[in-house]
């Protein structure tokens, strides 16, 4: 079985749609069972199933503006949900994380409790975003590194062709750089040293630069840049998906024919609303730790969190982690010999 913890606690609306959640993933997907970490008075009564499920009470939710999230899951270590569920990765109590909680905690806790897998340089939030063919994309690093050096860069989008090629069951995924513009030699220093080290790999298929402009529709499954760019392109896509769909209602319902209009494209707008939805597809992982912890959206609803649940399931039920290790010792013989 898969053992997965939940915090229980973190999330606009906890716990309720985790535990919702939770008991929709326990009908669907029957390798697992669920730890969850939070307050037991709360939890138990709104359990519709008990099977395959384990409270441990941990009442303490951190807070969602937390501005000191280190102090945070060290002050609250043994009372946090999200430090409890956390804490037991590294204590082999379960095998995975899903939690809604504080972005900025959860990846201070996996820093702290869980830790780096040997050899991983730098984390990533890689967050899988929707595109204009249906096809999963993934995006990294969605706000893990402000700065960062390219051959840690290199670790990061290996990571990304496990996962695209394990979860996602794309074959052959190719890795873009986003930049300002698509010739070679375009940016910073940065994207010039990261542009020459993966055009010179075996570990991936290198399309080149792509610009943002391309985002919903790339050239590539895999779109890298460093934590600061590519927070503002995950963000600028989340916005405009936002404004386009309030423009969009506002002008179906000014008048008396857009409206007849609207009535008529209902389940073409509901399509449109699902491929644009980021509950579809679960949370982002982040790359690199001892073993996978999941951000699922802080305003997840059941359905979201469900799917945040079946996310983790998959990347354990593929080992992503352990070949991502098995390549990183493979390269510490290498550099041993």
């Amino acid at each position: 079985m898969i053992r997965i913890a939940v915090d229980a606690m973190g999330g606009d609306y906890a716990p309720k749609e985790q535990i919702e959640g939770v008991m929709l993933a326990l009908k669907k997907i029957d390798d697992i069972e669920i730890i969850l970490y939070g307050d037991e008075e709360i939890i138990k009564p709104l359990l519709t199933n008990p099977n395959r499920v384990t409270i441990v009470h941990a009442p303490y939710q951190i807070p969602m503006g937390e501005k000191n999230p280190i102090h945070a899951i060290k002050t609250h270590k043994e009372t946090s949900s999200m430090a409890r569920a956390l804490s037991s990765l590294r204590n082999d109590e379960a095998d995975a994380v899903v939690s809604s909680g504080a972005t900025q905690a959860l990846i201070a806790g996996a820093h702290i409790l869980v830790r780096r897998m040997k050899g991983f340089k730098r984390t990533a939030i890689a967050p899988v975003i929707p595109s204009v063919s249906g096809k999963p994309k993934i995006l990294l690093d969605a706000g893990g590194n402000l700065t960062i050096r390219p051959e840690y860069m290199l670790q990061q989008a290996y990571f990304a062709k496990i996962y695209a090629e394990e979860v996602l069951n794309i074959e052959n995924p190719v890795v873009g750089l986003i930049n300002i513009g698509t010739e070679p030699g375009k940016g910073r220093e940065l994207d010039h040293e990261v542009f020459e080290l993966f055009s010179n790999t075996d570990l991936f298929e290198f399309y080149g630069n792509m610009e943002p402009k391309t985002i919903l529709d790339p050239p590539c499954d895999i779109m890298i840049s460093d934590g600061f760019t590519a927070n503002i392109v995950m963000k600028t896509i989340e916005g405009t998906a936002k404004g386009m769909g309030e423009i969009l209602k506002k002008s179906l319902t000014s008048s008396f024919f857009g409206k007849i209009g609207a009535l008529l494209a209902r389940k073409n707008l509901k399509a449109f609303k699902k491929a644009m939805d980021a509950s579809e597809i679960g949370g982002a992982v982040i790359y690199g730790l001892y073993r996978p912890v999941i951000k699922a959206q802080g305003s997840s609803n059941a359905y979201g969190f469900y799917n945040g649940i079946r996310q983790a399931a998959d990347i354990c039920r593929k080992q992503v982690f352990q070949k991502v290790e098995a390549y990183l010792e493979s390269q510490k013989e290498k550099s041993n010999e």
